[in-house]
């Protein structure tokens, strides 16, 4: 457990610095190469910079050892923490189509060619930094870490529509100058819509939603093969953080002593614990079986 936090730190060490570099080097190039759209970009990616360190002190907070006023860990602030993620993203898409709606309002210079070639670099790099932090929150099991990998992958999606709008204003000439302001207003939509794809399971996670059947087959089927253990019944998981809360009740022979069923769900535990790490606590309840 100890080793997938490291990973999700250093995931978003590299979110947080990867984002204020894009950031310079597309506010710098907007200004200079007459694209608004880029400019939007850099606004985008300068949020993305604050929403990756609020991420990193969800992931430092949540890995904290439960207490006495938080039994079941501080696994919740992660949660909470991509809930404000989803948060920075509507206000970056706000600001864009803002933006955007002003800046096709009044005329300006068609970009410059190589801001082209920035973006087309810049395209590539996001969509490598969502592949690697998407890739590092699959494997710590982290929300808010894929959250932030949405991030990039939604400031690919902007940086792509103000590429083909810039390509339009260049190609086309005079009388399509704000045809990079209109791809960064559709770039918003899609952000927004990013948002929502990352709210979803987060709203879940907080309301306990029954989505992990695959894990519950999995503790079953180790349970079950534990000696004493005649079978599973009830099994509920809820995730909190980065690990998993369960509640499940074993089958054993209700013929057994309290001592000698309190020995067996001992076992059953200690088996869970050992093959699924990602597992922070296991509740276990006897059930007596005559079959």
């Amino acid at each position: 457990m100890k080793s997938n936090i490291q990973k999700a730190i250093h995931a978003t060490y590299l979110s947080i610095f990867g984002n204020l570099f894009l950031a310079i080097a597309k506010g710098i190039t907007g200004i200079f190469g007459n694209s608004y759209a880029l400019v939007a970009d850099a606004i985008e990616s300068l949020t993305d910079v604050f929403s990756s360190a609020l991420v990193l002190f969800g992931i430092k907070y949540s890995s904290r050892p439960a207490d006495s006023n938080h039994p079941y860990g501080h696994g919740r602030a992660e949660t909470l923490v991509t809930f404000l993620v989803v948060g920075f993203l509507l206000i970056s898409a706000t600001l864009i189509a803002y933006q955007s709606i002003i800046n096709i309002q009044t005329p300006h210079e068609i970009p410059e060619n190589y801001t082209l070639i920035v973006l087309a670099v810049i395209i590539i790099i996001k969509e490598v930094f969502y592949r690697i932090i998407s890739k590092k929150g699959e494997e710590t099991n982290s929300s808010s870490l894929k959250a932030d990998a949405w991030h990039h992958r939604s400031d690919a999606i902007t940086s792509l529509m103000a590429f083909i709008g810039i390509s339009i204003a260049i190609y086309m000439g005079p009388g399509y100058e704000t045809a990079d302001d209109w791809a960064a207003l559709i770039a918003s939509l899609f952000i927004v819509y990013n948002a929502y794809l990352i709210f979803r399971p987060a709203l879940g996670e907080i309301l306990d939603e029954h989505v992990y059947d695959d894990l519950i087959l999995e503790i079953r089927a180790i349970a079950e093969k534990v000696p004493g253990v005649d079978g599973t019944e009830k099994c509920f998981v809820r995730k909190t953080g980065m690990t998993f809360l369960v509640d499940l009740h074993l089958l054993v022979d209700g013929n057994l002593s309290v001592t000698e069923g309190h020995a067996i769900s001992h076992t059953a535990k200690d088996t869970l614990m050992l093959e699924l790490p990602e597992l922070s606590n296991i509740l276990i309840h006897i059930e007596p079986w005559e079959g």
